[in-house]
């Protein structure tokens, strides 16, 4: 007995470093999987017509066709860069200085705006504004703006930046309406004010997931409102309200997990603003009552919120009718400026069948090209070598470069139509 007890002991500790073994391994294979280690680094995807203004482009805009290589430790998972998009916004962000304008609307809404000078002279010598839209709750002080906004003032772009109505902390409603999916009226007041306080600029137009639905609506809604515009830039939009609702209430990607969060930071929101939306206060929609407030504080979606709260502010009869009417869907082939729609392929809250969207559009129009990245999740697109991200993004320098590109494609236009009309007056 005591022979073979000696003979057996030696083999325990091998079965538990076995068992280790198998748990590292476990752990490891997990980690791939999560961190998406094995996904290839490549340049995007583009989808576009072949056309003299997309061949300019391509050889004016070098990020367009070269890798975007995201941080190695983290940077290929959609979901990291969405969470630390979130979370931190940017890192080291810069303190751009800048002045913020009151704007009095029609139904007793005070839009706000900030606007930043530029801090350089633009590459084409002339005057070009930069007109932003935030995303959803979002507003001039989030820091992916002021670092987008820094480095555009830096290239020499005047920055003008709407703050959502009710996103600001400190800035009380006026009316009892809060910013909207698709209501593009303080995006046009602001841009009106633009254009009259400085008649010689040339803007630029520059939206942020629900930014982007409401720049691309803005601009399709009238011919005039392109009048001056030299292009549209688009990041992470959804294209289409309607079609994405089914989505969000998926688990899939998590995007059920990422809409109650969202949802939840709306009912904050909404909640901090509750005398003037919800008190007793004759100019309230008629439909917005206290059974809505009550339905407020059970709400676990986007969509409740909007059934419940936000198309009441517009007398949306239904949420079907809301979202149909206040998409860009139905708006974006009625824009005749050069369109940039930007997505990732891993983000997280947009799903793969709504970049059919742009894909088609792309497939049609000239002025356009959907550009689709591997990585980058919901507004990320973080740079650097290995753990920490650098402060500018791949989005921040693919807008700024594109807006350029542009600009120069505009002023070589110009130039040849000046020659030609001299020509011509000489004969």
């Amino acid at each position: 007995l005591k022979m073979s007890a000696m003979l057996e002991t030696p083999q325990l500790p091998a079965v538990f470093d076995g068992v280790k073994l198998a748990a590292v391994a476990a752990i490891l294979y997990v980690i791939v999987r999560c961190l998406n280690l094995k996904s290839p680094t490549a340049p995007p995807e583009l989808i576009y017509q072949d056309s003299a203004l997309a061949r300019f482009l391509l050889k004016s805009c070098p990020l367009l066709t070269k890798e975007y290589i995201p941080p190695l430790i983290w940077g290929k998972s959609g979901h990291i860069q969405t969470a630390l998009y979130g979370k931190m916004g940017r890192v080291r962000s810069p303190h751009p200085y800048g002045l913020r304008k009151y704007l009095a609307m029609p139904d007793g809404a005070t839009a706000t705006f900030d606007l930043f000078e530029p801090q350089s002279e633009h590459c084409i010598g002339e005057d070009v504004t930069m007109v932003i839209c935030p995303g959803i709750a979002n507003h001039s002080e989030k820091q992916y703006i002021r670092t987008f906004v820094d480095y555009a003032q830096k290239n020499g772009y005047r920055c003008a930046v709407l703050n959502h109505l009710g996103a600001l902390p400190n800035i009380e409603l006026t009316s009892p309406r809060m910013f909207t999916y698709g209501c593009t009226w303080e995006f046009s007041a602001m841009v009106n004010y633009i254009k009259k306080t400085y008649p010689q600029t040339q803007l630029v137009v520059v939206g942020f997931s629900l930014g982007g639905n409401i720049v691309c609506k803005y601009l399709g809604e009238s011919q005039a409102n392109q009048e001056r515009v030299l292009c549209c830039v688009s990041v992470c939009q959804g294209y289409s309200a309607l079609r994405a609702q089914e989505t969000f209430m998926q688990w899939d990607q998590c995007r059920r997990f990422y809409n109650f969060l969202m949802a939840d930071n709306m009912k904050k929101i909404i909640l901090s603003h509750r005398q003037v939306l919800f008190g007793d206060n004759m100019k309230k929609p008629q439909s917005l009552s206290d059974a809505d407030l009550s339905k407020l504080y059970t709400a676990t979606s986007l969509m409740q919120i909007d059934d419940n709260v936000m198309r009441k502010f517009h007398g949306y009869s239904s949420l079907k009718e809301y979202y149909e009417e206040e998409s860009c869907l139905h708006y974006l082939h009625r824009i005749y400026v050069p369109l940039l729609l930007v997505n990732a392929a891993d983000d997280p809250l947009v799903h793969e069948s709504l970049l059919s969207i742009p894909r088609a559009l792309s497939e049609k129009r000239e002025n356009v090209m959907h550009v689709l990245p591997l990585h980058g999740g919901h507004l990320g697109f973080f740079e650097g070598s290995v753990l920490l991200p650098e402060p500018l993004t791949w989005m921040d320098k693919l807008v700024v470069q594109y807006a350029n590109a542009i600009c120069q494609w505009e002023k070589t236009k110009s130039h040849c139509s000046d020659t030609e009309q001299a020509v011509s007056g000489q004969e």
